[in-house]
């Protein structure tokens, strides 16, 4: 089951210059982190108790991020939603008819991951994510 937004992933040139925005923007200071298992620098910022916007910069040119950012430009890459079993809702939206890019469940900086191709969801690329813990 599907319980909220977890976080909106947002592909960035700069992170350093998209973080002073955002941080003006929002008035909350990010918490950066490396997520070499993603290949990308990500900048948190946590809004409210529920949901949070990432900055997502890529750590090399052979990073899906980067060829992201070449192919799209800078901008939303990512919707993520929380789900209590990652596996069996990978499944789920499978039976659905939607096409995965995982099959399942694999390591993400904040827990269990599985992305569903934006070909199916129009044009948008949905994450689902259990997190850590839980």
């Amino acid at each position: 089951m599907i319980k909220r937004v977890h976080h909106i992933g947002i592909a960035v040139n700069n992170l350093k210059e998209s973080v002073a925005l955002f941080e003006k923007l929002l008035g909350v200071k990010a918490h950066i982190q490396g997520a070499p298992c993603q290949k990308v620098t990500e900048a948190c910022f946590k809004i409210g108790d529920e949901v949070e916007i990432d900055l997502l910069e890529p750590m090399g040119p052979d990073s899906a991020m980067a060829k992201f950012l070449e192919k799209r430009g800078e901008g939303l890459h990512h919707i993520a939603l929380e789900v209590d079993d990652i596996n069996g809702e990978l499944k789920k939206m499978e039976n659905k008819g939607f096409q995965l890019i995982d099959k399942e469940g694999r390591d993400g900086v904040a827990g269990q991951i599985g992305f569903i191709h934006p070909k199916s969801i129009s044009g948008v690329l949905v994450e689902l994510i259990q997190p850590k813990g839980k």
